[in-house]
Order: structure tokens, then C-alpha cells, then sequence
């Protein structure tokens, strides 16, 4: 007979991390091999009693279960790591992914298919809930929308930047300190990116994409009221 698949479990609330221990313990092929409630105390125990796999919480105190997957899977690399959480948040389970973890389960799963899991990450294989798994490939599948400010230099953000306050291009010459010939030559260039047919137009999807609000290199500091102070 084989020997059993060694688990380390980690969650914070006892009465959940009990009945999953008892419901995975009870068959031959499983056995729980250690418990804690803690990040740090799963990453020790990790390191110390090398499981063949961890089942982790996302929310427990300390480093929380994400952090304590990426030291496991760094320092115990040969350690099988699934999450075991109610979070259905895709940022958690990306995150998880990245972290080193193997698989990623939610708490309402019955117990034959915890079970089922268990093996089957333990001998290897991935798993993700079909609920989650179909939500990542909904939001990776959606078109990326091309923001065409990407296509500018930095001094080309600068002078567009101007252009949406309708500086002109002695303007903007001077708040850059540039010759108005070289502007003019910014310009051009910002409207064949921008497929933009006037200066307005450029100015115009400029704010449409959010062009952040910048200083611009070199600008002359605006007049300070005078101080009529004696």
C-alpha cells in the first residue's frame, strides 16, 4: 500500500479547519499531519515537516495565506500548495496563481470533492473551480483597448499637455525652452500618432485618455501676485 499523502492544513477558524481535518483524515490515503491558524506558523511547519501538500487559507493573521504560499513554494519547492478560501475575488486567485500555489478551492466545496481535489493536485495536476476558471478566461478574453498616448515620447506628453491649455506654439517654446521650429516638429509628429487632424483634435483625445497632469520640464513658474507688504 502506498504511503498516505502527508497535509499540512492552515486556517484561522477552528471549527472549519477541524471538520476539514477530520473529513480528510478519516480515509487511508490522507493524513493531516499538522495545524496552525497562522502564515508564519504554515511556512515553519512547511519547512520543518515537508508535507506533500498545504492546504492554505487566504485570510489569516500575520502574512495571510498568499504570502506564506509564495515562502513555500520558494523554500519548499517539492510541497503541493492549494488554496482553500471563500474568496472569489480573481485578483486573490491570480495572485495565488503567481504565488506559487497549485490549485484554488472554495470553502462551500462538499467534502467527497475536497477530497477528490486533494488527490488529484497531489499527484500533480492543477485545479481552479469552473466558476473561477470561467471568469478569468471572460475578463483575458475581452479586447485590451489601445491607448494611443502610448505611442508619445515624454517631451511629446509635454507639449500636448500644453496644447490642451491652448498654449501656442511661441508658448510652449518658451515654457520648454525650445526653439518654435522644434515644437513645430513635436506637433506634426503628435498628429500623425494621434491620427489627429488639427491641434484641438490631438488636445481633445488627449483628455479623452487621460493624459495625467503633469509640470512640464522646464516651465516657467507662474507670476506670483505682488506683495504689497511694507
Amino acid at each position: 500500500m502506498p504511503d498516505p499523502i502527508r497535509i499540512l492544513l492552515a486556517d484561522d477558524h477552528p471549527m472549519f479547519r477541524e471538520g476539514v481535518a477530520h473529513s480528510l483524515g478519516g480515509e487511508p490515503d490522507l493524513e493531516i499531519i499538522a495545524q496552525t491558524e497562522s502564515g508564519e506558523e504554515a511556512v515553519e511547519l512547511a519547512q520543518r515537516l515537508t508535507p506533500d501538500m498545504a492546504l492554505l487559507d487566504i485570510t489569516m493573521p500575520g502574512i495571510g495565506g498568499i504570502a506564506a504560499a509564495a515562502s513555500i513554494a520558494a523554500s519548499v519547492p517539492d510541497v503541493r500548495i492549494l488554496m482553500l478560501t471563500v474568496s472569489e475575488d480573481k485578483d486573490n486567485l491570480l495572485a495565488a496563481l503567481k504565488a506559487g500555489a497549485h490549485g484554488y478551492v472554495l470553502k462551500g466545496t462538499s467534502a467527497s470533492e475536497l477530497r477528490a481535489i486533494v488527490r488529484s493536485v497531489a499527484g500533480g495536476d492543477a485545479f481552479v473551480t469552473a466558476a473561477l476558471a470561467t471568469r478569468l478566461l471572460v475578463e483575458f478574453s475581452r479586447p485590451k483597448k489601445h491607448n494611443p498616448l502610448s505611442e508619445l515620447t515624454a517631451r511629446e506628453h509635454d507639449v500636448i499637455e500644453l496644447l490642451g491649455m491652448g498654449c501656442s506654439n511661441r508658448e510652449i517654446a518658451a515654457r520648454l525652452h525650445l526653439a518654435e521650429k522644434t515644437v513645430k516638429h513635436y506637433v506634426t509628429c503628435i498628429l500623425q500618432k494621434l491620427h489627429a487632424r488639427s491641434r484641438t483634435e490631438a488636445a481633445l483625445i488627449s483628455v479623452g485618455h487621460g493624459l495625467p497632469k503633469r509640470a512640464a520640464p522646464g516651465a516657467i513658474p507662474a507670476k506670483q501676485p505682488p506683495n504689497n507688504k511694507r
